[in-house]
């Protein structure tokens, strides 16, 4: 009786099948799985798994991690104590009055300052009816405020007074921090 061997790309193919086939049986979605069948080829189309698991993803992207509630203030990096540099990103100017950051995973988002709680590089999403109608997604890329709260870079002191003013809100992390 001959030795059954494998590749090592054959068991990787093999370890990877079945890991999609046991994340596409455990998501709560509905998945369709077509077959074809002819007695000596059975293939998984595959294309229809990964296109469902890159709509996963995405969508895991914009769900809550955590949620905080806190005050969210405005602030413009012409503010007299204001050097226009940020805490998280210190060569990353700001006193020409750019107020967002193109952010590789989310895009062009908001910035905003928080306490240590947060570390820098996390990105929340909060609602303010008096800037957006939609959720402002921001990123943390500054220091100097306590607690939960949270300080949104505007253009100008004059607009954060004017527009952002003083609110309380309710938040939600979506990364923790630039690695999660």
């Amino acid at each position: 009786m001959g030795k059954f061997k494998l590749s090592l790309s054959q068991v990787i193919r093999t370890c990877f099948i079945i890991f999609v086939i046991l994340v596409a049986e455990s998501s709560s979605n509905i998945i369709e799985t077509k077959f074809e069948n002819d007695a000596t080829n059975r293939t998984i189309n595959l294309s229809t798994i990964a296109l469902k698991l890159e709509e996963d993803i995405k969508n895991d992207l914009y769900s809550a991690k955590d949620t905080y509630t806190g005050d969210l203030t405005g602030y413009g990096a012409d503010c007299p104590l204001c050097g226009g540099t940020l805490a998280c990103l210190p060569n990353y100017y700001v006193k020409d009055g750019t107020d967002t950051y193109a952010d590789p995973i989310y895009g062009n988002v908001r910035i905003v300052a928080s306490s240590k709680n947060l570390p820098c590089g996390t990105i929340v999403r909060f609602q303010h009816k008096g800037l957006s109608k939609e959720p402002i997604v921001a990123i943390v890329l500054d220091r100097g405020v306590l607690g939960n709260d949270l300080d949104l870079l505007s253009p100008s002191e004059a607009y954060a007074k004017q527009y952002v003013g003083r609110k309380s809100i309710t938040y939600d992390v979506l990364r923790q921090g630039w690695n999660s």
